[in-house]
């Protein structure tokens, strides 16, 4: 129904009528009374009688409208609004679905529409929509405007199918598209939320703010520079991927000596499996009906936040979380923890704890903040503590310094060759000398990438500074 139709149809059981935003709570009432209904629109610019008057609409009027919807409904709710111009006037209209998860409150009231009118559900009625609303999980609803031709059937085959023939043991009999049905990543042949957002080809295409956002900073707080600043797009196993290979490249590992070991011992300033975690449970756990906000990971010189859209389930606090279980996107949790990206639900943060608590420098638990509308995860450094353990270069390293008194630049391959070792090693070696600033990196990727000597470093290397 375009807007033109909207307007002569008049006020009805599904269109409504608002003279200005000023008047939200009861715009937000009428939001609770569509969405407990048959869905509806509401059009504010115009009188009762469909008289367009416009309205008027400053930097903030449509995010303070949002916020306010989002705020004052439960579930919450996301409708959409737009800002439209007839006879030269502005006025905003909101469209509201019908909510298969019912009742919808308003204010911890609900509300139904009664012809032209919004009117309060008595008890009974609550039952009643109780029973009716069905939990319908957002990651298993079908997504909207997205075709067969969305999903990145290559990926399917070449990296998810592989990896789930492996870790559950059974060969894939049927089709990737019966495959993806079983899952729930597909409905009647059309791709569901869950669906998209794992195995779309551009899932920022349908959910804009779903990928991470990470600022790296040199010190304790935040600046107004930055280190760096990245952003993870495509599907949610890349994000994943990338994300945590980022983090984990600018982290500092110390080696030590230990008396009864051969080899030396690398010891990360952060545990090394719960980053990985803290990840993937941000984009799995995440509220994506919430598209006014992103997972955002932050890095300072101390500790690692992560930040996630979306607050704990009624029931769940920080102090129960390691007891009880939940998934806000059962779909993409079962997907995920199908190829190992995820712990089965409940023994995520079991092992997070169990390995701080084998840290050899036993860093500080994570600590866990929540509110209604988001997370907060941080990770503690041991950074600290590498100062008081001794801490040498390994012989691979001491090598390639003494290559670098010879020649100009060292690259990876020729460390590999010097050292007889892997490109695996000798990235993780590179890494750390330049961390410890006493290499200097040169080029962006591949083979243009090449190492020099820090001019000022002098010999032997007994603490440890990091970026």
């Amino acid at each position: 129904m375009n807007l033109k139709e909207i307007i002569s149809q008049g006020e009805s059981e599904t269109i409504e009528f608002k003279e200005s935003a000023g008047e939200w709570k009861e715009i937000i009432k009428t939001i609770s009374a569509f969405t407990n209904t048959k869905g509806g629109n509401i059009l504010i610019g115009a009188s009762d009688k469909g008289k367009i008057i416009g309205v008027q609409i400053g930097k903030k009027t449509i995010e303070d409208l949002v916020n306010k919807i989002k705020e004052n409904t439960d579930p919450k709710i996301f409708p959409s609004i737009s800002v439209e111009n007839i006879k030269k006037q502005k006025v905003i209209l909101i469209k509201v679905e019908e909510n298969k998860s019912k009742p919808v409150f308003a204010f911890d009231r609900v509300y139904k529409r009664v012809g032209k009118s919004t009117v309060k559900a008595s008890s009974e009625e609550i039952r009643k929509l109780a029973l009716e609303g069905e939990k319908i999980y957002w990651d298993e609803q079908i997504c909207k405007d997205a075709k067969l031709e969305d999903i990145n059937w290559g990926f399917v085959k070449n990296f998810f199918i592989p990896r789930y023939e492996k870790f559950s043991k059974k060969m894939i009999i049927g089709t990737p598209e019966e495959l993806l049905e079983a899952l729930g990543c597909m409905k009647g042949g059309k791709p569901t939320n869950a669906g998209i957002l794992l195995f779309g080809k551009a899932p920022q295409k349908f959910f804009r703010n779903s990928y991470i956002g990470l600022a790296r900073y040199k010190g304790k707080i935040e600046e107004v520079k930055r280190l760096d600043y990245k952003e993870f797009f495509a599907n949610l196993f890349h994000q994943i991927d990338e994300c945590d290979k980022y983090i984990k490249e600018h982290i500092a590992i110390m080696s030590r000596l230990l008396p009864h070991k051969v080899e030396r011992e690398d010891i990360p300033e952060y545990c090394w499996f719960s980053i990985r975690e803290l990840i993937t449970n941000a984009v799995c756990h995440r509220d994506y009906e919430d598209q006014g906000s992103k997972v955002i990971v932050k890095t300072f010189s101390d500790r690692i936040e992560f930040y996630n859209p979306g607050g704990l389930p009624k029931g769940i606090t920080p102090e129960n979380i390691l007891i009880r279980q939940y998934s806000r996107n059962p779909i993409i949790a079962n997907t995920l923890a199908k190829v190992k990206y995820i712990e089965e639900l409940g023994e995520g943060w079991n092992k997070i704890i169990d390995e701080h608590k084998s840290h050899p420098l036993k860093p500080k638990l994570p600590k866990i903040m929540s509110d209604k509308y988001s997370i907060l995860i941080i990770l503690y450094s041991v950074r600290k503590k590498f100062e008081k353990t001794k801490m040498e270069l390994n012989e691979r390293q001491k090598r390639a310094i003494g290559y670098l008194r010879r020649n100009e630049k060292i690259t990876n391959k020729e460390y590999q060759e010097i050292n007889k070792t892997t490109k695996k090693t000798a990235t993780r070696d590179l890494q750390e000398l330049a961390r410890l600033e006493i290499l200097i990196k040169s080029g962006r990727t591949g083979r243009g990438v090449h190492y020099a000597l820090n001019s000022s470093y002098k010999g032997d290397i007994r603490g440890h500074k990091g970026t």
